[in-house]
């Protein structure tokens, strides 16, 4: 397939700036995989729109912010720093090493020096290699507290660039989910952003199991696709953890044939990405991916999708249309602007079985 060929029309006032005045009152686009059928519902209505027995798979992967906003050392340069991923590189116990994207990326060449934020809570930072597409190894010290405790006091929440407005305090809690319990991630996983503790308590009382995976969502998951054709397309890798009493419930529920609904992409690659026994059963598993899943693909786990509504010619885009169709996923989009839904990370949602 063509990247191309997963393009399509979105008016830029579509594309939701702000989170829903209250958490879980997204709408809920419905599609039917099997006939391509819509239907318009409420977020709210999900319990009554899944059977007893199914299995909801969450990501619980919480968002830290990555976002480094400072200066340039010598003189006062703006520079910022959106760390991607700590690396093994050794190093002191109180320094950290972390792959970033830099700006300005000209002027940030190995030896440069940065500062973020102030005392008791300043940032020290070093550049130590350049890497492709922009890419920085970044050396970070304090003078006292952790690295880790100075990023959240100063760090910023990493919003996707097309929200085109600073973050503001509350996305602390918005661009977080409700069950967020493993730090790492750089991006939420979005289609998590609208269940509330009445809705999961809700699906508990209509028999719905839940089990959680964890995905750190890493710039892999957002990296353009710089080639025309997908199978050309290499992820980059994300780091994702199964715990063995969550295979154990997947497992039971691959036994039973019930249905395995992922919530998101990322928990969708990160079940497609465990190796399975003989006998059908998934295997805890910790490590990374690079599983990229686009039509052709052959699913082995996932049987229901819930998702939010993504950019055109991503990789996201191709994961939901491997699972529905690139025909009828695009038709549900066409229908999604006609009738105004939001689009992207802070939109609405979609339900595919």
């Amino acid at each position: 397939m063509n990247l191309s060929d997963l393009a399509f029309h979105l008016p830029p006032e579509l594309i939701a700036q702000t989170p829903p005045a209250e958490r879980g009152q997204s709408r809920l686009l419905t599609l039917d995989r099997a006939t391509g059928g819509v239907n318009d519902r409420c977020f709210t209505d999900l319990p009554s729109l899944l059977r007893p027995g199914d299995l909801l798979v969450v990501n619980d992967s919480q968002v830290f912010p990555a976002r480094l906003l400072g200066v340039r050392r010598p003189g006062r340069g703006h520079a910022e720093c959106l760390l991607v991923r700590q690396t093994d590189q050794p190093a002191p116990a109180d320094v950290e090493v972390w792959e970033a994207l830099v700006h300005p990326g000209q002027r940030l060449r190995a030896g440069s020096r940065l500062e973020f934020g102030e005392p008791p809570h300043q940032l020290h930072g070093e550049i130590l290699d350049r890497h492709f597409h922009g890419r920085r190894s970044v050396k970070l010290w304090t003078d006292g507290p952790s690295v880790r405790e100075v990023i959240d006091a100063i760090g910023h929440v990493p919003l996707p660039p097309y929200i085109k407005r600073p973050d503001a305090p509350n996305d602390r809690d918005r661009y977080q989910t409700v069950y967020a319990r493993s730090r790492g991630s750089i991006a939420a996983p979005t289609a998590g952003l609208h269940f509330t503790p009445a809705v999961l308590a809700a699906l508990d009382a209509h028999g719905v199991e839940r089990t959680a995976v964890t995905m750190h969502v890493g710039y892999g998951t957002f990296q353009p696709i710089r080639v025309e054709q997908l199978s050309d397309h290499q992820m980059e890798p994300e780091d994702f953890s199964v715990s063995p009493a969550a295979a154990a419930v997947i497992s039971r529920a691959l036994a039973d044939r019930r249905r395995i609904i992922a919530v998101g992409t990322t928990s969708t690659r990160a079940l497609e990405s465990l190796q399975m026994t003989a006998a059908g059963a998934v295997a805890a598993q910790t490590g990374s991916t690079r599983l990229f899943i686009y039509p052709g693909y052959q699913f082995r786990v996932v049987s229901g999708l819930l998702t939010n509504f993504h950019l055109p010619q991503s990789s996201l885009l191709a994961l939901v249309s491997a699972w529905a169709g690139r025909e009828r996923v695009l038709a549900a989009y066409r229908y999604a602007v006609d009738r105004r839904y939001r689009f992207y990370s802070y939109g609405d949602a979609m339900l595919i079985l």
